[in-house]
């Protein structure tokens, strides 16, 4: 079902919130997830979750920002701080967790609110097309590169190329720069393929594809079930294989025990981000000058976009331009 654009009344900020005008927002495969349907979002629910705008009106007790600073809202929109999961420093875990743009209305919109706990001061060396991927795309993808475990001279995958990974290759060349980076797409020569190799990748194939040599990380970005399998497939012994999505559109096919996850091989899935994950990739993406490769969209183009989106039919990140 498409989105539709409604008129809604301005919300108006609690004690603890800050109401924030919002200038763009990035797209995201999750958005389709809640779509279609794989996710189950409050509904009616505003999309969005890499929200970039400025304070326009504090509750009476926020201390943090005041009207007119920068700041960022990422997927994580509040957890409860008390749980078992929220004292291990584990709140993406929260039974409790919300997410924005899901749980509560997001960046599809003129105006959000979000507590000032939970949201971020966006680096100066960013505008604030680049800055939006950066707050779910780059935040997660820097995520699930840290669950990999990857240390100087590794090897890894990276399986689907659009706004996440590549965000991620940029991390991997600033931290690791001894490591290869193999790259697999949907098919050899697509403008993704195209894209990996612009960047750097040292190798570049579709999925199901034998690399040069097997891998001792992989990051799996797309919603295809059968990768997973093709992943863990050219993974060496030891290896580990990191999700970083939430929802796959297809089923995970048969796995064979001793091809697939003999000789000590992991999967590992990335539920969700903390605030300490937006903190840390934030100040790296600054320190390394991460560049987000953008296709901007007109705010009443939303659908075209997700469209889009999902037929693979951009390089790189997609931003709706909201004010």
């Amino acid at each position: 079902m498409p989105l539709k654009i409604k008129e809604v009344d301005q919300p108006k900020p609690d004690i603890y919130q800050i109401l924030v005008e919002i200038s763009c927002c990035g797209i995201c495969h999750t958005e389709l997830d809640e779509i279609e349907g794989r996710v189950v979002p409050k509904l009616p629910v505003i999309l969005g979750h890499q929200i970039v705008g400025r304070v326009k009106e504090v509750g009476k007790s926020v201390t943090k920002f005041r009207p007119g600073d920068r700041i960022g809202i990422a997927w994580i929109n509040s957890a409860c701080g008390n749980c078992y999961f929220c004292k291990r420093g584990e709140e993406n875990l929260c039974n409790d967790f919300k997410a924005t743009g899901c749980d509560v209305d997001g960046g599809y919109a003129e105006y959000c609110l979000i507590s000032e706990d939970f949201c971020y001061k966006i680096p100066d060396n960013f505008s604030d097309v680049q800055a939006a991927p950066l707050l779910c795309a780059g935040a997660v993808g820097y995520r699930s590169l840290k669950l990999t475990n990857m240390i100087d001279g590794d090897r890894i995958g990276l399986f689907g190329f659009g706004a996440s990974a590549h965000i991620v290759i940029q991390i991997i060349k600033g931290l690791y720069p001894n490591s290869e980076v193999y790259v697999f797409t949907r098919k050899r020569g697509d403008s993704a393929s195209k894209m990996a190799m612009e960047m750097g990748a040292d190798w570049v194939g579709a999925t199901g594809d034998i690399p040069p040599k097997k891998l001792n990380r992989a990051i799996d970005t797309t919603p295809a079930g059968y990768v997973i399998r093709e992943a863990l497939g050219v993974l060496e012994k030891g290896g580990r294989l990191v999700t970083n999505l939430i929802r796959k559109e297809s089923f995970i096919p048969e796995l064979d025990y001793q091809v697939h996850l003999w000789n000590e091989k992991e999967l590992k899935s990335v539920a969700n981000i903390t605030r300490e994950d937006v903190k840390e990739f934030l100040n790296l993406a600054s320190s390394i000058s991460i560049e987000s490769k953008i296709h901007e969209f007109d705010f009443q183009d939303a659908n075209k976009a997700l469209l889009m989106l999902k037929r693979g039919e951009y390089k790189g990140a997609g931003v709706l331009i909201v004010s």
